[in-house]
């Protein structure tokens, strides 16, 4: 077990929790507020930090395995 990738890891999952939460929120306002100028920066935005929150989330879970698990280990010929 690698201290330093689970430490990692968790910070990453932590990261990736605190998006789940602001990502949502964000959109949920722009499309309370469709007549704003500024709405599709806004919906950008937000779509930009789900997308984020996803891909985080994946690079977290592979910290996270790595950190326990160790690295994959390929034969080479």
């Amino acid at each position: 077990m690698n201290s330093k990738k689970l430490k990692k890891g968790l910070l990453k999952m932590g990261t990736f929790i605190v998006l789940c939460f602001i990502s949502p929120v964000v959109v949920f306002q722009a499309f309370k507020n469709q007549d704003h100028p500024f709405f599709w920066v806004v919906l950008l935005v937000g779509i930009a930090l789900c997308i984020t929150a996803i891909v985080y989330g994946f690079w977290a879970i592979r910290t996270l395995l790595n950190g326990l698990l160790g690295e994959k280990k390929t034969n080479s010929s």
